[in-house]
């Protein structure tokens, strides 16, 4: 029988089996997150956030190329590679399982028996479909990111190296080594998470090469393993990059050459630095070096796909992160410096006094002729310190999280068994344990966790073992019964991983170490090196997927454990079988069965149609100031990809403070004028006008904009206050500013229609809300100041409010974006809330909005469910402000409209407050029936969630879940004075009695008001 071509085969069936799942799966257009960014950059070849990642840009360009013209295909076939790249992962998973299976059990020399066949394959498809079905590489599977090529490039490595092992006495095995060198080089250009497989690697060259391994052996093969990983991520990545800058400065502003001239010396120095110690290593047959020397080459052969990072950079393409088209700029971007750093083995607690600043090296940035020092590195010394500083976040939030956790009072300066304590907590606890969970146990529900019990835990299925976990398990609510993620593996999937884990190290207790080491290397250790702040923004899962890969080999290696113990019983080859099937159903089918709806995107469309509702609420040639990752990466998609609303100008404001984002801000961009900025570039480059601050000049009333514009640009020392280290900045003296009006100005560019001249200020005036003002902020008053309102300037209404500059009273609501109006507000508004521009608003959500079939998808994930509720405000809003405007047919629509495209489904708290007010709107249009519907369908939702919180509450002795108690209480108690105005007696007197008796449950532990 060929083994060989049955393996190769069932390998490539895997692939089409992985591959189709995913194809049916994927997100039929552009993901949430980077993946909008992504798509964007790698169809135009354009520059992704540091450190890059263009290998995969390149690759997914290819993919592009499938939709053959058609821009609203584009994002369907990039997502289709990244499905491809994870259908090719699980084939070389199998392949590694069947090589590690077959070394495991079949003696060198001996022939594969009919049963030791049946278990090596059936451990192959076990371990691989397993995989194929887990939650964290599922979902990186059907979108276009760089994790599931970063997971193809790890499998192919781990397996490249089984085939050195299986060869390593052959004349030309090291040529696998060459092999796994060179990909490790090109996975660079994907995601640095390739690398941390190679202190598995050392030991496989170490076992193979060594006929009798010793202690000593195995600890230099491990520091050794670490020395290679550290030469190849600060050696190769930074330090050649950093030499090459140095080099760059010198041959620059010493002898005066051009820009990249030290660059060329160095490249040149270093290759023949390599191509003389190959020739030696040769001469002298030196085979270890010619190995290093070789592989080095190649590494750096593969990281020359950064070359394109440069190259894009210099044609000043429309995203252009850090415009790295410089030695200097590259070392930065390369180095995250915008992201800054984290202490790891020493540093301080979150409550550690800052007492000074420590200057560092200088920060260069390429000048006119040379290059400038733009000032120095900085970092704050502190009065005292902790080994392994886990808590050092000083932010208010994390502080509280810190201290919450950690049971710490004021008083306490956390040592290094709290921040211990902390890490184990939660860093490995609940960042890494709860995903672990998560893939091969079951969860709850995909509401982000936090800590919580209520929200994104781990859960079995098993009610007495998740009872003893989570408390009291027996009412369960609609958050967790009705989410797609409600996934219940009743520990099958460990307890098959954990039999195959134990088989291993009896059987070949160095093959199990191997596997040992990349599963804590990409899990634990990552776990370590990140050394994560609480509260993150998402899921974080997706960092460890390597491990849970490692984790998948033990699943299959389940197989061979049972199939020994039923061997005992039957024969072998019905044992095998027996065993394979058993695991199946135990690991992969179960998997399959509990994780296709949480996972089939198929129907989803909510990221690109949040995005086209943007960008269509904006009016012509607008500008539109984003914030965050989410209402800004979809829309760059949308104008990038699918030309939607090329005229709109998207500002975020997040990389507003940098002088490469103000730099392309003042280009032309698709059918976008530049924007009309005052500064020039001496005004704002790197190290200037940084970060100026609010001196209080006790000035009269408000001052003009452009006036407080121009003191901020002015270079005349007398409009400049003195530091401590002896040179002047600018400041601002007065935080009430002023733009004056003129109404024909005004009317004449369509800012306000001559029907509401009379509501036109004379003057918008406003008071700033900061104690300073950023380079950002500067570009925005610039802005601001000398616009004339000749463009349209919009905030997207999910800009945190502190990012409005105190504008707050002058932004109307057009739709998904904020409105800069010069109009007084009506003085029945009693907040920003109740500032709309109604006719605006109404057309939009009729004519031109879409709904992303939030309705009708099979699957909406944590980021589109929580949309919703956006959704629902934007009818709630519009309803209200034509009944307040007494337009009940106009409203009534809106409702109706309401009803179509929204799902009667709650995603959580939020979005069953937006049904709320809706039911408000509806008893305001007489529409009871409808109303009372509503109201008992929240309140029913509010009963279910706070029964199950109070049963986990009494059963663990703690308040559990107090946001949403919090929230659910007050709404309870709303909707019954709500019914009780609208003459609904009775379900007023239901509603105050589910308040009651849920009130009485909560008092032992959160005393709240009644009525």
């Amino acid at each position: 029988m060929n083994y060989s071509k049955i393996n190769n085969i069932i390998g490539w069936l895997c692939f089409f089996v992985a591959t189709f799942t995913y194809i049916l799966t994927l997100e039929p257009n552009v993901s949430f997150w980077d993946c909008g960014e992504f798509i964007a950059s790698a169809f135009k070849m354009q520059v992704v956030h540091q450190p890059g990642a263009p290998l995969f840009l390149m690759i997914q360009r290819f993919f592009s190329l499938l939709a053959a013209g058609d821009v609203t295909k584009i994002a369907y076939f990039m997502n289709v590679g990244s499905a491809v790249a994870s259908g090719a992962t699980i084939m070389f998973l199998f392949w590694t399982i069947t090589a590690l299976a077959k070394k495991s059990i079949v003696k060198a020399g001996e022939q594969i028996s009919k049963a030791n066949l049946v278990t090596i394959f059936g451990a192959g498809l076990v371990g691989a479909l397993a995989y194929t079905w887990s939650d964290t590489f599922w979902f990186s599977a059907v979108e276009s990111e760089v994790y599931a090529l970063s997971s193809l490039f790890t499998a192919i490595v781990f397996w490249a190296i089984l085939k050195w092992e299986a060869s390593a006495d052959e004349p030309r095995a090291d040529r696998w080594l060459l092999f796994i060198a060179y990909i490790m080089g090109l996975s660079i250009g994907i995601h640095l998470l390739n690398l941390l497989t190679i202190p598995a690697i050392a030991f496989v060259y170490y076992f193979r090469k060594t006929a009798k391994p010793t202690n000593a052996g195995i600890f230099k093969t491990f520091f050794i393993g670490i020395l290679i990983l550290a030469v190849i991520q600060y050696g190769i990545i930074q330090y050649l990059v950093s030499f090459g800058a140095y080099f760059d400065l010198f041959f620059v502003n010493t002898l005066g050459l051009g820009f990249g001239s030290g660059v060329i010396a160095f490249a040149l120095l270093v290759i023949g630095g390599l191509v003389w110690g190959i020739r030696y290593s040769i001469k002298h047959q030196k085979k270890i070096l010619n190995l290093a020397l070789l592989s080095t080459v190649l590494i750096i052969f593969g990281y020359g796909s950064f070359a394109m990072i440069i190259i894009r950079a210099k044609a000043h393409p429309n995203l252009n992160n850090s415009n790295p088209d410089n030695a200097f700029s590259f070392l930065s971007y390369l180095n995250r410096e915008q992201y800054g750093d984290r202490p790891l083995l020493f540093g301080p607690n979150y409550n550690s006094e800052k007492i000074g600043l420590k200057e560092g090296k200088n920060i260069y940035r390429k000048g006119a002729e040379d290059y400038v020092v733009a000032g120095k590195k900085t970092d704050y010394e502190y009065d005292k310190l902790t080994p392994f500083p886990r808590m050092y976040s000083d932010d208010e939030r994390h502080v509280s999280y810190y201290k919450d956790m950690m049971n710490l009072d004021d008083s306490k300066f956390p040592s290094l068994i709290d921040n211990t304590g902390f890490l184990f907590k939660y860093q490995i606890g609940n960042m890494y344990m709860r995903y672990f969970m998560w893939n091969f146990v079951g969860r709850q529900n995909d509401d982000q966790g936090q800590g919580s019990l209520y929200e994104g835990q781990w859960l079995s299925g098993v009610k007495p073992v998740d009872a003893l976990m989570l408390g009291n398990q027996e009412n369960l609510p609609p958050s967790i019964v009705e989410s797609n993620a409600y996934n219940r593996f009743f520990f099958l999937p460990l307890i098959i991983g954990l039999l195959g884990a134990i088989w291993h190290f009896k059987r070949n207790q160095k093959d199990a170490g191997i596997v040992g080491l990349l599963f804590f290397f990409t899990g634990i250790a990552i776990v370590l090196y990140l050394n994560q702040k609480p509260l993150e923004p998402r899921e974080r899962d997706y960092a460890y997927a390597g491990s849970y890969y490692a984790f998948a080999i033990w699943i299959g290696f389940g197989v061979l454990g049972l199939k020994e113990w039923l061997f005992k019983k039957i024969n072998a080859t019905n044992a095998a079988i027996g065993a394979t099937v058993i695991c199946m159903l135990g690991a992969p089918v179960l998997m399959l069965a509990q994780g296709w709806d949480d996972h089939d995107r198929s129907e989803k469309m909510v990221a690109h149609d949040i995005a086209v509702n943007y960008l269509e609420s904006c009016a012509p040639n607008a500008i539109l100031f984003t914030y965050g990752d989410n209402d800004t990466y979809p829309l760059w998609y949308a104008q990038e990809v699918e030309n939607i609303r090329p005229d709109i100008r998207l500002v975020n404001l997040s990389l507003f403070d940098t002088d490469w984002y103000i730099d392309g801000m003042k280009r032309k961009q698709n059918e976008s004028a530049p924007l009309p900025l005052t500064m020039t570039k001496e005004q704002y480059v790197q190290g200037i006008r940084d970060v100026m601050y609010y001196q209080d000049y006790k000035i009269e009333g408000s001052v003009e904009l452009k006036t407080i514009v121009e003191l901020l640009l002015s270079e005349n020392d007398a409009d400049k206050v003195p530091l401590q280290n002896g040179t002047k900045e600018n400041f601002i003296p007065t935080k009430n500013f002023k733009i004056t009006v003129n109404p024909e100005d005004v009317i004449k560019t369509g800012t306000v229609s001559a029907a509401n001249a009379d509501k036109i200020v004379p003057a918008v005036e406003w008071t700033y809300n900061k104690g300073y003002v950023t380079k950002g902020t500067l570009a925005m008053l610039d802005i601001l100041a000398h616009n004339n309102w000749e463009r349209p300037i919009y905030f997207a209404s999910t800009v945190p409010s502190e990012q409005f500059n105190g504008l707050d009273n002058y932004l109307y609501s057009e739709g998904m974006a904020l409105r800069l109006l010069p109009l007084k507000m009506d003085t029945a508004a009693t907040s920003r809330t109740d500032l709309v521009n109604t006719p605006v608003l109404y057309n939009n959500l009729m004519n031109k909005f879409l709904w992303g079939n939030v309705k009708t998808a099979s699957y909406l994930d944590t980021q589109s469910a929580d949309d919703i509720s956006i959704f629902t405000n934007l009818f709630n809003t519009s309803a209200s402000s034509l009944i307040k405007e007494g337009k009940m047919a106009e409203a009534k629509k809106v409702v109706d409209r309401y009803y179509e495209v929204m799902p009667e489904k709650f995603y959580g708290m939020r979005s069953m407050m937006g049904t709320y007010f809706m039911a408000e709107n509806l008893y305001n249009l007489k529409d009871t029936k409808r109303a009372n519907a509503l109201i008992e369908k929240a309140a029913d939702y509010i009963q279910k969630e706070l029964t199950y919180l109070a049963d986990v509450s009494e059963s663990k002795q703690r308040f559990v879940g107090g946001q949403n108690v919090q929230l659910g209480m007050s709404f309870l108690n709303q909707m019954a004075h709500t019914a009780e105005q609208h003459q609904q007696t009775a379900l007023s007197k239901k509603l105050q009695s589910q308040f009651s008796a849920l009130e009485s449950r909560f008092a032992a532990f959160f005393p709240m008001e009644g009525n």
